[in-house]
Formats: structure tokens, sequence, C-alpha cells
């Protein structure tokens, strides 16, 4: 057993062994890793803003909130405390970055931050900038918005170059401007080169190794991140996320025993303290880890127990996303394609939730021989794309367009039409390596680079199938499926 995954199964079965012993059950004390972040406010608030910030830098958004309210309540005068509770509601690196249903009230912590007008000027650069995002949100399309926080926390980084936080949250503001289709990842990069320092001077700060996860979480960079990955879980191990956030870089190398630990004492804390979100993103990792592993059974058993869950908010995208995604990647991973042919699409999901099981569904049909039901799925995906393109979406319209230009070449590989089921396959897979994932998935549900390389093996072309598994190994370590294909390829080129 490695000592990353000694660690995590440690940190899991802390609370059963607390709850074994017969002397006072006291709970454990809480571990959010230290921040310092001087304010001009009533002394007696320091320490719980402190806390509020480090929460804030583990995205344990809502005890945040609440660590901020009481700083507000104890300190009316502290324009800073307004700003915390505003920044809870901007999720940098979440979908959406800002919950609609939640505009208002940000808007309005971040013109009480304004009103009250602090005294320390390095307290408004904070303020004026964060109130960049929310102002004329109903014109400013948010990118802009995002851009113009960037900016202006360039600014304050600069103008205060020693203050940690200042530097901290720029750049969470870089990771949060990247652009997807950068493969040269220049803000990720900029990001690291802040925070690497700032890592080796304060190695207890939750939100340096946090960021730097996020940094390296791409194929170029990931072999960087791995420092940040076994110290994160350590600095921060109340926070939930904090226990989960390392699997991104274990996903990333292919080391599904780390990942499994990982998300196995995520998914209990996030279960613990009623985080629902959080459970099924970290429960969704746990699939992939699981099917990647071959442990197919132990990943049937966490889809199995996210069908005993109760109603789910569909509506709420992170959610919707996870338990959409978990029941098709064992589907489709295990080329259940009949099972997969009957997927219904989840009511009140956001579209690009709906185009993955719509996806699914058109797989499994064109895998089954039901061509003229696929074309029906096939305009659904086309639908779905053009109402995300319309609406600005551009980066989910081209995932909603690679999921159909997939489901296109199975429906053409079942007709006889090889040559144009290869070339749909290879445009899915060029236009799906030209974008990085989000960090709401660990990956895509069945790359298109192992979809090519498997049509290839389906259509006797082994030698070309086998430079295609090994491309998607490249930009995806230690997959099962490319492992397998890629083994079956070159046996089959060596007998030609």
């Amino acid at each position: 057993m490695s000592h990353l995954r000694r660690i995590f199964l440690t940190l899991l079965l802390l609370p059963a062994f607390s709850a074994a012993q017969e002397t006072h059950n006291h709970p454990a004390p809480e571990k959010l890793g230290t921040v310092s972040f001087p304010i001009s406010c009533k002394p007696a608030v320091q320490q719980q803003f402190d806390r509020g910030v480090a929460l804030l830098h583990s995205f344990a958004y809502a005890d945040a909130r609440n660590a901020f309210q009481d700083v507000a309540t104890l300190d009316p005068q502290c324009a800073i405390a307004h700003w915390g509770s505003a920044m809870t509601y901007f999720h940098q690196l979440w979908e959406p970055p800002i919950p609609p249903a939640t505009l208002t009230a940000a808007q309005q912590q971040i013109q009480l931050a304004q009103q009250i007008k602090t005294a320390s000027e390095r307290e408004r650069q904070f303020i004026d900038s964060l109130a960049l995002v929310y102002r004329d949100a109903a014109t400013i399309p948010f990118h802009t918005r995002a851009l113009n926080y960037e900016h202006a926390m360039r600014d304050v980084a600069s103008t205060n170059p020693t203050d940690v936080e200042a530097q901290v949250f720029y750049a969470l503001a870089l990771l949060a401007t990247a652009s997807p289709t950068d493969k040269t990842h220049a803000n990720q990069k900029k990001a690291a080169a802040l925070l690497e320092p700032l890592d080796r001077a304060y190695p207890q700060h939750p939100g340096i190794p946090h960021y730097l996860i996020h940094a390296y979480d791409n194929a170029e960079l990931a072999p960087q991140g791995l420092e940040a990955a076994k110290a994160y879980a350590q600095i921060a191990p109340s926070a939930p996320h904090a226990l989960h956030m390392p699997s991104h870089i274990f996903t990333r190398l292919g080391l599904w025993d780390d990942s499994i630990a990982s998300n196995l004492a995520a998914r209990e804390a996030a279960h613990q303290q009623g985080d629902t979100g959080e459970e099924l993103h970290t429960m969704d990792y746990l699939v992939y880890a699981y099917l990647q592993s071959g442990r197919d059974k132990d990943a049937a058993q966490v889809v199995q127990q996210l069908k005993n869950e109760p109603r789910l908010n569909e509506g709420d995208f992170k959610i919707a996303y996870a338990s959409t995604a978990m029941p098709i990647r064992l589907l489709v991973e295990r080329n259940q394609w009949s099972n997969a042919a009957a997927i219904v699409p989840p009511a009140g999901a956001p579209p690009q939730v709906i185009a993955i099981a719509l996806w699914a569904r058109g797989l499994g049909l064109a895998r089954t021989g039901h061509s003229t039901e696929v074309r029906l799925e096939i305009d659904k995906l086309q639908q779905i794309q053009q109402q995300l393109r319309t609406s600005g979406r551009d980066y989910w319209a081209t995932q909603v367009a690679i999921l159909k230009h997939e489901v296109m070449a199975w429906s053409a590989h079942a007709e006889k039409r090889p040559e144009e089921a290869a070339t749909l396959m290879r445009r899915a897979a060029d236009e799906e390596d030209a974008v990085e994932k989000l960090p709401v998935t660990p990956g895509p549900i069945l790359p298109a680079r192992e979809q090519l390389g498997s049509l290839l093996l389906e259509q006797n072309q082994p030698s070309l199938a086998l430079k295609e598994f090994q491309t998607a190994l490249a930009n995806a370590p230690g997959r099962y499926g490319a492992r397998q294909g890629g083994a079956r390829a070159a046996e089959l080129s060596s007998q030609n």
C-alpha cells in the first residue's frame, strides 16, 4: 500500500475510530490550515475572519459565509466582512461561477462593503475589485466581468507585493480566466509562478496547494502537481474538498489507488457535513478510478448507492453532472450498449448534462443497430449545441458538438460507411484534444481518441488503432479501455 493511500485511509477511519473510544467523545479539532489576512476591524474578530478566508480557500462556501456573517454581526463597521460574504457566492472554478439564485444576495453584500467605506486602502482594493464581478451583471457578459476582476487583482497584487492573500487571490483569478483552448497553459503557469515560492514560505496555507493543484490539472503540467497533492489533504482535512482535490492530480497520472483513497476520505467527510454536491462529485471521481482499476463491482456498488439517494436537485449543475455521469460511465466503459440505449435524460438538468444522457443513448442505439432512432438523438444534440452557442456558452457548445460527432461516427459505422465513420470520429478526437476539461469531471466519459482506436480496431486496422490508443494514453495515462485496446491492437498488428 502506498504512503499516500495510508494517509487517506487513516483520515477516512478517524471518525469511526473516535466513535469507538470509551473515553469522552470530543470532536477532532478543526484543521483548515493557517491563514493570516490582517484587517482593520475590531481585533476580536480577526481570528474568525481568518477562519472564513481559510474556508473560502477550500471552497467550503456555506461555512465561510457563516464565518463572515458572524464577523459582521460582531463588528457592523467591518466592511471587509461583507467582501468575504460576497466572495462566497463567486465560485471561480465551478460551474456556474455565480449561481443565478444568489446574484442578488452577492450584490447586496458587496454594496454593503462599499457603503461602509473602510479606512484601509488595501481592503478597499479587494472590495472594489470584487465589485466588478457583480456590477451590471444583466448587461455585461460574465467573461468580461471576470477579466475585469483579474486585471484589478493584478493591480492589488502589484501594489501589495508582500501581501500573501493578494498574491493568492490573484493567482486564483488567473486560473478562473484561463482559456480552455489555450494548450500553452499560460495563465496556469503564471499562477504557479506566483504560488510556488509562497508554498515554500507558507507550507500550512490551504489555498496555495489547492490552487497549485488546479494550475497543474492538465496533461502537460500534472507531474509538477504531485507535491501539492501530497500536502493539501494534510493541511486542511476538515474540508471535504481538500481531501478530494489531490485526486485531480492522481487521475491525471493514472494513480488509481491513491485517487480511490482520496475520494473515499472526501466522500465520508462530505456526507458527515451534509454537502451533497461535494459528496456526489467525489463519488464520480471514485467511480472513474474504480473503472480504470478494473474494479467494476466496486464502481457498480457506488452507482447503486447513488440510486438509493433521496431525490436530488437536478437543477444544481454539480449534482446533476455527477449523478448523470456515474451510471453512464459504468454502462459505456463496460460496453453495455442495450442498457445505454434505454437511458432517460434527467428532467430539469442543465442542457449540457442532458446532452451526456442523449449521447450515451445514441451510442447505445448505434451499437445495437437502431440507426433510425439514432438520428433522433443526433437531432436533439444539435438543438442543444445551437441553444448553448446562441446563449454564448461556447465551451459547452463545443463539448456537445464532440458528443454529436461521436454518435454520428458510430451510426455511420453501423450503416457500413467506414470512411465517414473514421472521419467523424477523428474530427471529434481532434476537437476534444484542443480543449481542456473542467474540474467538474475526471475526464470525458469515453475519450474520443480512445473511441477512434476502438472504431479502427472494428474496421480491422490494428496498426492505425494502436497509434490512437497510444495517443489516448499519453493524454490520459492508465485508462483501462485504452490499455486493453492498445494491447489488442498490438497483438493483431504483430500478426499482420
